[in-house]
C-alpha cells in the first residue's frame, strides 16, 4: 500500500471558478474495480459537484475510468457515489446549501495512509468574471515574487 500514498487527483478548475469557504474530508463508497482504477490514477474530478438526497450526500460528475483488467463486473465510470460524513456535518452542510447560494464541489481525491480513498469537498461560492481576473493577477504576482526570492 505504500506505493499508493502519493496519489492525489485535484480539481484545479474548481479553485478557479469558486471561492472555497470551508473544506471537508469524506470517505467514499466504491466498488472493487473503482479503487483499483483510482490507485492507477485513472480518475477525474472536472465538473463534479455534490448534492443531497434524503439526508445523504452524493457526488455527481466524478469520472473513474473502467479498470483495464475488469471483466463483466466492471463499474460505470460516471455513476453517482455516496460520500460518508458524520450526521452533524451532513446536517450543517445541507442547512448552509439550502439557506444561501453556496454549492459543494469536489476538490481533491486521494488515498490516505490506511489505503482508503477519500474525497476533499469544499463549500464554495461562485466567482464573477472580474473576480477570476483578480485571482489570475494575484497568482501571477505570487509566482513572480517566488522567482525573485530564488535569485
Amino acid at each position: 500500500m505504500a506505493d499508493y500514498k502519493n496519489i492525489s487527483i485535484k480539481n484545479k478548475r474548481a479553485l478557479f471558478d469558486y471561492n472555497i469557504l470551508e473544506r471537508y474530508t469524506c470517505g467514499i463508497v466504491l466498488t472493487g474495480t473503482e479503487i483499483k482504477s483510482i490507485r492507477l490514477s485513472k480518475a477525474s474530478l472536472t465538473d463534479c459537484y455534490c448534492y443531497f438526497v434524503n439526508g445523504e450526500l452524493f457526488i455527481r460528475g466524478m469520472n473513474i475510468s473502467e479498470y483495464h483488467w475488469g471483466t463483466y463486473n466492471n463499474h460505470q465510470p460516471k455513476r453517482d457515489r455516496k460520500l460518508l460524513l458524520t450526521k452533524r456535518e451532513l446536517h450543517k452542510l445541507s442547512r448552509q446549501v439550502q439557506e444561501s447560494s453556496l454549492t459543494l464541489v469536489g476538490l481533491k481525491l486521494f488515498i490516505n495512509e490506511r489505503g482508503l480513498a477519500k474525497v476533499e469537498i469544499g463549500l464554495a461560492q461562485g466567482r464573477k468574471q472580474y473576480d477570476k481576473r483578480e485571482y489570475i493577477k494575484e497568482k501571477d504576482a505570487k509566482r513572480e515574487m517566488s522567482r525573485m526570492m530564488k535569485l
